[in-house]
């Protein structure tokens, strides 16, 4: 493992993800001009209010919230494979994002469906972060509790795809009993959109984000003893039961917030830190962390601007794009065959 952080390439990350915000405040069926956004940002007026408006109330929020999707799903889905020391966990592949979209069904569409007063409009934002957030946990405890009979990672990954599936037919029950607006607000839910996110509501995803962050900052140092397994890791001192427990409740808070705001985006989690490894070079978690939600961010801001299709007042879901350029990465990752280095 390196212990020097490549500062050049966190610089040129930086320094691209820079580039990528600005781009997507500037493409849309409104074309706003790189340097007027540039200018913007450093504190001059646009010349038109129609622009100002565009840009204050609509992209920049999306562009931020692509950002801490970008940055959840990647360092959730690092620790998801660190967790299980497999190559191909994450939040998605693991169900994970299904149980979060099982919990915010239940909050959209359980009172039609059982007569069960849960959502009633008024409750805010918040109710959906934690409906996403215990979905997540409880698909993540459910799949922890085999990892403790089950040593084998391939069949963990198929354990995991069938509780996604489980979940899915009961998100599908759900979806036949519950009525037609019930069921159109979580269909436009789980189609998966950075847009429509207010300042409110973007507070709240920051707030939740950040919580979710502090356990891995925290036990930073531990999640490379694991990588060596659980009996090297218990030589070094280390509370596995403690570290089992904070990366569970990171997970769930992380994958479940990003589920809540922008739908179930696929292959962000389980892509993204390969793609760091890859570009860093390093197992190193101290790297790797920072590295993960650098490169998230990135991806999900390069996704978003070429959902934009620009020039045309059409938008393409989220999750189509990042299935486009997330599944072939996965496939060559499982014909590279040589996990064996990093895991």
């Amino acid at each position: 493992m390196k212990n020097n952080p490549p500062y050049l390439l966190f610089l040129l990350g930086l320094l691209l993800c820079l580039l990528l915000f600005v781009l997507n405040l500037s493409i849309g069926s409104v074309q706003i001009p790189f340097s007027e956004i540039a200018g913007r940002l450093i504190g001059k007026p646009l010349p038109k209010t129609s622009w100002e408006t565009i840009l204050i109330e609509y992209r920049l929020p999306k562009a931020l919230t692509a950002i801490l999707a970008g940055v959840s799903l990647s360092v959730s889905g690092l620790q998801m494979q660190t967790f299980f020391r497999n190559p191909l966990a994450g939040p998605y592949v693991l169900g994970i994002s299904s149980g979060a979209g099982l919990g915010v069904a239940i909050l959209l569409m359980a009172s039609s469906a059982f007569g069960w007063a849960i959502y009633q409009g008024g409750l805010g934002i918040w109710s959906i972060i934690l409906a996403a957030s215990l979905g997540g946990i409880l698909v993540l405890l459910l799949i922890s509790l085999t990892a403790w009979k089950v040593k084998d990672s391939m069949t963990l990954l198929i354990v995991g795809l069938m509780f996604g599936s489980a979940v899915s037919a009961l998100i599908s029950v759900l979806a036949y009993f519950s009525e037609a607006e019930q069921l159109k607000l979580f269909t436009i839910w789980s189609m998966g959109s950075l847009g429509g996110t207010s300042y409110a509501q973007l507070t709240g995803f920051s707030i939740a984000s950040l919580i979710g962050i502090i356990p891995v900052l925290y036990r930073v140092k531990s999640y490379n003893a694991m990588l060596m397994g659980e009996a090297y890791a218990e030589s070094m001192g280390i509370n596995i039961s403690g570290l089992r427990w904070a990366m569970i409740i990171s997970t769930g808070i992380l994958a479940g917030s990003a589920t809540a705001f922008c739908g179930p985006i696929a292959f962000v989690g389980i892509a993204v830190p390969h793609m760091a490894r890859l570009i860093f070079k390093t197992a190193d978690h101290k790297v790797l962390l920072p590295g993960s939600a650098l490169v998230g961010a990135i991806i999900l801001l390069l996704c978003d601007a070429i959902s934009q299709l620009p020039g045309s007042a059409q938008t393409l879901p989220i999750n189509a794009v990042t299935t486009l350029i997330g599944a072939p990465m996965v496939i060559w990752l499982i014909l590279r065959r040589n996990f064996s280095k990093e895991f």
